[in-house]
């Protein structure tokens, strides 16, 4: 059995100010065209939680599965 983690983003409390993105080691975040904040590589989640703890706006949610 492996564990998994889904990444969750609140939109509505979202400044897209780039902190979980300075702050994750496995490169889960990105900015898009319009430099809005979006997930881009959550399988590599490893769920250390260092972009849910440095939101300021706390807008951001790992959720562990188990698979």
């Amino acid at each position: 059995m492996s564990t998994a983690y889904k990444v969750q983003i609140n939109r509505k409390w979202c400044k897209n100010c780039g902190i979980c993105l300075a702050f994750c080691p496995k490169n889960v975040f990105s900015f898009d065209e319009k430099k809005k904040l979006q997930i881009v590589n959550e399988i590599q989640c490893s769920g250390c939680l260092m972009c849910e703890k440095r939101c300021p706006d706390m807008c951001m949610k790992i959720i562990r599965e188990e698979e």
